[in-house]
């Protein structure tokens, strides 16, 4: 036999009461939830080959929002100041041209000394490429490979970066629209610091660490 479902009239008021109760709650997490995906943690879908052979067009990045600084969300306001750009960073930042947001690579920073010829960099009159690699260069201890391919893209001519702006350029010199074209970049365009690789188009999840 089947049971029978007796309809009380008061539980729509009973909902509606739970609704009116819990509503608030709901909204605070909603709104928190919001603010720290925008200013601690995002991703970022990288469109181009322009930073080849290191990120591919489809890649999906993680970013760290905080990695320089805190901001309100949705805007520029600084709330707290964490740490600058550096040099071999990539890095997540807003584009002097239009708004649209990058993703390049940090190669000389204010005070610096840069010149690039046939896409190999000299920073303070010093090559980057390790014992004479031509396809790769050093910041630090980090390694970075590039791909000339399509040639090394526009020199520039040595010059001192300006203090609080950077100079950014693709891995992939030859194709990429970067520095050379839309100029320094102030400090505060940046939105973040690309940690890693979590998808690749063709290969699924992975993590390659930036």
């Amino acid at each position: 036999m089947t049971k029978a479902v007796t309809y009380h009239p008061d539980d729509g008021g009973r909902e509606r009461g739970w609704l009116r109760r819990e509503l608030p709650s709901l909204l605070l997490t909603i709104a928190l939830l919001v603010v720290a995906r925008s200013s601690f943690a995002n991703h970022y879908h990288v469109p181009s080959g322009s930073m080849e052979p290191t990120l591919l067009p489809g890649d999906r990045v993680v970013v760290d929002m905080s990695a320089y600084g805190l901001r309100v969300p949705f805007t520029a306001i600084e709330l707290l100041a964490r740490g600058e750009p550096a040099p071999g960073e990539v890095v997540v930042f807003r584009s002097p041209v239009d708004g649209t947001r990058l993703i390049k690579r940090v190669v000389a920073v204010g005070g610096q000394r840069v010149a690039l010829v046939d896409g190999r960099l000299r920073i303070d009159g010093q090559p980057l490429q390790p014992d004479g690699s031509a396809d790769a260069e050093r910041f630090g201890d980090r390694l970075v490979r590039l791909d000339l391919a399509d040639g090394g893209g526009p020199d520039i001519a040595p010059f001192t970066i300006p203090d609080d702006m950077v100079l950014v350029l693709g891995d992939h010199r030859g194709r990429s629209a970067d520095g050379r074209y839309f100029g320094l970049v102030p400090r505060q365009a940046f939105y973040g610091k690309a940690l890693g690789v979590y998808w690749r188009r063709g290969e699924g999840p992975l993590w390659q660490r930036l």
